[in-house]
Order: C-alpha cells, then sequence, then structure tokens
C-alpha cells in the first residue's frame, strides 16, 4: 500500500522528533555564569544547536530553488 506524499513525510516528521527526544535531555546546572566582582569575562553561550538547523534548512530551500529553476 502506497502512502500519499504527505502522510510519508508526516510519519518521518514524527520518527525523527521521536528519535530526537533522546538527545533532548535536562542538563546539570553548571557555575551560573560569572559572578559580580570576579572579574571574569563573559560567559559562553553554545549557539550550534539552532543555527545548524537554521544551515540546513537554508541549503535545503536554495537547492530546491536550483532544482525548480533548471527544470523551468
Amino acid at each position: 500500500m502506497k502512502l500519499p506524499f504527505f502522510s510519508r513525510a508526516l510519519a518521518l516528521t514524527g520518527c525523527g522528533l521521536l528519535l530526537s527526544l533522546v538527545a533532548v535531555q535536562a542538563q546539570v546546572p553548571g557555575g551560573g555564569g560569572p559572578q559580580p566582582g570576579g572579574g571574569g569575562g563573559a560567559a559562553g553561550v553554545p549557539i550550534d544547536g539552532g543555527a545548524s538547523l537554521l544551515l540546513i534548512g537554508g541549503v535545503s530551500y536554495a537547492v530546491r530553488r536550483l532544482r525548480k529553476r533548471r527544470t523551468a
């Protein structure tokens, strides 16, 4: 039985979300950032999680647009 495209995409998205739940776990609290009067530098901010998703989305959008332009 062949599923329509939307059903396949929804099923793959659901499986991906379920598999990603393993990686989404709370972390142990760290040092809490810089202390007042400590004289240390700014606390590091992790930007990799969202930035990599945006990069993947941008690349896939560009590839789709290029393929559409090539066929037209």
